[in-house]
């Protein structure tokens, strides 16, 4: 497989991908409330449409490694991106819980194929600054959580008429936009001799390092997203939840702005991701302790998980062969996504059997703790000798 010497056309690709990733997703929580009241749904079937997209990413992380080896990174992203913008302006269609459910499957595979094919791309278009590449489109992907959040309620659905059904279509937009780009402005790359490895190296031990590495970071920030407004409202303290939300969401763009200005200071060393995890506990501790800070502390998780975020997805580009990054990443997806449900799950049942509300956040104190544990696997001595290495299976 060819390698290419790209530049700030490629970059901005990457971002757009890395949007293109998150933006339909994030539109839904500022909308579940409408959406719950129209179409009358349970509690569990909220609870399942939240979560279904990040399941898939799980599930379906292999397969689309495997349609990487077939047809390419390029043509992966593009075939992924295409079923996320037309799945997720189809949500809405005909105000039905079927097709709302069914589309968002959809777009949760589309999802699942184009996250391990951008740090491919990432390996062929930026195999001698990788890190850069890894955190401009990370950085995308944090826009894309920010944005869709942030703007959905208070401007996208009033100007749409307050329809749920045309906010989501809308989100879908940009994603249309990154797929157009790309296939108009980056040549395909033909695939040369045997059809490259796929199936992830679970026996490689940093494979599950990265994996539950990252899983701990999405679960720090998810459950921390998750409890934090219920928390604060058992302290007759709603009147910050919105303010701590912001906080945690916005406190993550700084780490990708950080790695992408000095990566060589940053990826392949362990005393970034000590500090991560150190920071994630004093942040959970500090919810507890002094709960009059929350703004500061969420803010203290959303930066320190988010800086898990880009180190990691830096990695596989970094340490692999052309040929291997999409086995990897989708390894790496595979464990990861499972972590999030777990925490939430026992965070949500530690807060029931004490009836103390804090004690959700336990969970969050543990992952601060695994991502200390686990910082050995981001040791690179020698980054520039591992990267044409392929991974040992």
């Amino acid at each position: 497989m060819r390698v290419r010497h790209a530049g700030v056309g490629e970059l901005i690709l990457l971002w757009l991908g890395g949007i293109s990733l998150r933006i339909t997703i994030l539109a839904v929580p500022p909308l579940l409330p409408t959406i719950h009241r129209s179409l009358h749904l349970s509690e569990s079937s909220v609870g399942a449409l939240t979560n279904l997209p990040v399941l898939l990413l799980a599930v379906a992380a292999i397969p689309g490694s495997l349609l990487i080896a077939r047809i390419g990174a390029r043509r992966a992203l593009i075939a992924g991106l295409t079923l996320v913008a037309i799945a997720g302006a189809a949500r809405g269609i005909g105000g039905s819980e079927a097709v709302l459910f069914a589309m968002t499957f959809l777009m949760g595979v589309g999802i699942a194929v184009s996250q391990p094919a951008l740090p491919s791309l990432v390996r062929l278009w930026f195999a001698h600054s990788p890190g850069l590449a890894s955190a401009v489109y990370a950085n995308g992907s944090l826009v894309g959580e920010i944005v869709a959040a942030s703007f959905t309620l208070p401007l996208v659905y009033p100007l749409l008429g307050r329809s749920w059904e045309a906010g989501l279509a809308f989100w879908s937009i940009p994603v249309f936009g990154a797929v157009l780009a790309l296939a108009v402005l980056t040549p395909h790359v033909p695939r040369t001799g045997e059809l490259p490895a796929w199936w992830p190296a679970w026996r490689d031990g940093r494979l599950w390092a990265l994996g539950l590495t990252l899983g701990a970071a999405s679960a720090a920030y998810f459950g921390s997203n998750a409890f934090l407004p219920d928390y604060l409202k058992s302290l007759n303290d709603g009147a910050v939840i919105t303010a701590a939300l912001v906080s945690l969401s916005l406190s993550q763009l700084p780490s990708s702005f950080i790695v992408a200005a000095a990566p060589n200071r940053f990826i392949g060393k362990r005393w970034p991701v000590v500090v991560a995890g150190a920071l994630t506990i004093a942040g959970a501790i500090g919810y507890g302790v002094w709960p009059e800070g929350v703004v500061a502390w969420a803010g203290i998780v959303g930066f320190s998980t988010a800086v898990i975020f880009v180190l990691v997805l830096a990695l596989p580009p970094t340490i692999s062969s052309p040929e291997n990054v999409h086995g990897l990443t989708s390894g790496i997806f595979t464990v990861s996504y499972v972590c999030p449900f777990v925490a939430s799950v026992a965070g949500g049942s530690i807060w029931d059997a004490t009836g103390i509300s804090y004690t959700s956040f336990l969970p969050v104190i543990v992952c601060g703790i695994v991502i200390a544990g686990l910082s050995s696997g981001f040791e690179i001595p020698d980054a520039a000798a591992l990267q044409n290495a392929p991974l040992s299976r």
